[in-house]
């Protein structure tokens, strides 16, 4: 069974993020989202030196790019005005959703900061599941008890300035970045046994257009017979009648 298949089990902490609705509307394309965190939250991807952990704040999230099987988060600070973390995801299933935005967390010892598992979009059951370093995915993995997807290559984690463009050469690696998962016992997994795939994505050729229908002449209209010939009855009776009162004065006259 997938692992958002059976949320309860896993032992995450969730929480629900306060969004605005008519931004989040005005967004749907970039998933624009603001969330607070009441806590530090660790992670993962590529973030400028010295911010692998958020300190608790508000912060926007955003797709920087999206493909079917693997999508590009950015997060920010609160304006928009720095951009403290790039990270890989992959589209995982939840059962419900929500009409509010959710974040998943995996547990860690005490004192240690949260780390970022999940995002959920509201309204969507496809949410972003994030992809650790496989050191820290280890890490993880033994202290949550629940598998952790991992990068099976090495990609630098930390910047010194904020990546700002889907053609960054470090988003192009992390959109190749072969990803596999690791269990508590530090086995590894393929990916396709911890996360639930999206529905394919068939290409529909397109379509021949329809052959034109023949045009079809419209038969010659032919005005109803409803009118009734008694009147033109009528009528030349009427005049026959008066032809011969008029040629019967006539003769009279002449006798």
């Amino acid at each position: 069974m997938k692992r958002f298949n059976a949320v309860t089990a896993i032992g995450c902490v969730v929480i629900t993020a306060a969004v605005l609705a008519p931004a989040a509307k005005a967004d749907d394309w970039s998933r624009k989202t603001e969330i607070t965190f009441a806590h530090p939250v660790e992670i993962p991807g590529v973030h400028l030196a010295g911010w692998g952990v958020l300190p608790a704040g508000t912060y926007v999230f955003r797709i920087l790019d999206s493909e079917s099987n693997r999508h590009i988060v950015q997060i920010f600070n609160k304006d928009e005005t720095t951009i403290y973390a790039t990270i890989l995801a992959i589209p995982n299933y939840r059962l419900q959703a929500t009409d509010k935005n959710v974040v998943m967390f995996d547990e860690r010892p005490v004192g240690q900061p949260e780390a970022l598992r999940a995002w959920f979009y509201p309204g969507m059951n496809w949410g972003e599941e994030f992809v650790y370093p496989k050191t820290k995915a280890m890490e993880l993995a033994r202290s949550a008890k629940v598998p952790v997807l991992f990068m099976a290559a090495e990609i630098p984690v930390e910047v010194a300035e904020p990546i700002k463009s889907a053609d960054a050469p470090v988003v192009a690696e992390l959109k190749q970045a072969p990803i596999m998962a690791v269990k508590p016992t530090g086995e590894e997994l393929q990916l396709a046994d911890v996360v639930t795939p999206p529905p394919a994505q068939t290409e529909t050729a397109a379509a021949a257009p329809a052959p034109a229908a023949p045009e079809q002449t419209a038969p010659a209209k032919t005005l109803p017979a409803t009118a009734s010939p008694l009147p033109l009855i009528c009528l030349l009776g009427l005049l026959s009648l008066a032809g011969a009162l008029a040629l019967r004065t006539t003769a009279r006259r002449f006798q």
